[in-house]
């Protein structure tokens, strides 16, 4: 045999074994027999973005999170600088204590008030007494009333004057909870369980009031949102049955319908439709089980492509093999 026909041979076979590869894999990407009653879009799966940010201004002192970290809620996060808003605080409870002692003079000026009245009340009666036996004068009595007029007008204003205490020590009280306040929000924690994305600060930073500090991931909504025409999505109800095929996992995701889009929107430029002259499509949020993200939390990852498959009739049974297209 000569070396040519060896070659030709041995090209021959590798041919063979490639047009043998390649039919292999055509036929196991072909699409499975699906029922009309099923309808289909591609997608990535995507997650619930939350934003941490800084109620307040401030330079940061530490951030506890990198990107990747899962956390728990109420977590901590990261910290702002302090030193001034203490300073606040302590001044503010100082005034709470000058506000209390004001009300305890205001308290004992009550109590002279309300002696010097009373005399003044006892005073008048005896005088009374004194005026109807001719032992006093006219001019006199008038004096006593006059007396006890000026007692009740200054225990009415020791009285007003406690009321002031009172309002003054509560502002201070109030400003106080502020600052307290403050100083609580100088401290972020996580409001969900989620991981990071993004770390958006670092120590030292100087951050105006609302400046993110980090975005998290809510892994417990966990969605796709599919594309399809008006025909299609007139069929789809909330609430509706879906799996969710992923490129990377063999097996279905279960899933279901909770949100139609209530207009038609332009198509964006990464969805692909199985019609190109389709321009305006309808779009379909579908949540991922909650109870299957539990058990399978490190699988399905935000990013994701895939494919969503929607069943619009419960008689219909979900086939055995639903293809990633």
């Amino acid at each position: 045999m000569s070396a040519s026909t060896s070659l030709r041979r041995s090209l021959l076979l590798l041919l063979l074994f490639a047009i043998a590869i390649a039919g292999t894999v055509w036929y196991y990407r072909q699409p499975a027999d699906l029922s009309s009653d099923l309808l289909y879009g591609n997608g990535r799966l995507e997650a619930t973005e939350v934003d941490v940010a800084t109620k307040i201004a401030g330079r940061v002192a530490s951030v506890y999170a990198d990107e990747g970290d899962h956390l728990q809620q109420h977590q901590k996060i990261a910290e702002l600088e302090v030193n001034d808003i203490r300073a606040q605080l302590r001044a503010a409870e100082a005034q709470i204590l000058q506000a209390q002692q004001s009300k305890q003079e205001a308290l004992a000026g009550v109590a002279s008030a309300q002696s010097q009245y009373n005399l003044a009340k006892v005073t008048l009666e005896r005088s009374e007494k004194l005026m109807s036996k001719n032992f006093i004068s006219k001019d006199q009595l008038d004096q006593v009333r006059s007396a006890l007029q000026v007692a009740k007008a200054n225990f009415n204003a020791a009285q007003t004057r406690v009321s002031a205490a009172d309002a003054t020590e509560a502002a201070a009280n109030a400003s106080a909870d502020v600052i307290r306040s403050t100083l609580q929000d100088a401290t972020l924690t996580a409001p969900i369980s989620g991981r990071v994305l993004y770390r958006l600060a670092e120590p030292g930073e100087v951050l105006a009031a609302g400046s993110k500090v980090v975005t998290l991931l809510d892994l417990s909504d966990v969605y796709m949102s599919v594309y399809l025409s008006a025909a299609e999505s007139g069929q789809v109800m909330l609430g509706t049955p879906a799996r969710i095929m992923l490129d990377a996992l063999p097996e279905p995701i279960p899933a279901k319908v909770v949100y139609v889009a209530p207009r038609a929107q332009f198509t964006p430029k990464e969805v692909e439709t199985r019609n190109e002259r389709e321009k305006l499509m309808f779009r379909i949020k579908v949540r991922v089980d909650p109870d299957w993200l539990l058990a399978h939390a490190a699988l399905a990852k935000p990013g994701m492509p895939g494919v969503a498959y929607i069943k619009l009739s419960a008689d219909t049974e979900w086939p055995a093999q639903l293809p990633v297209r």
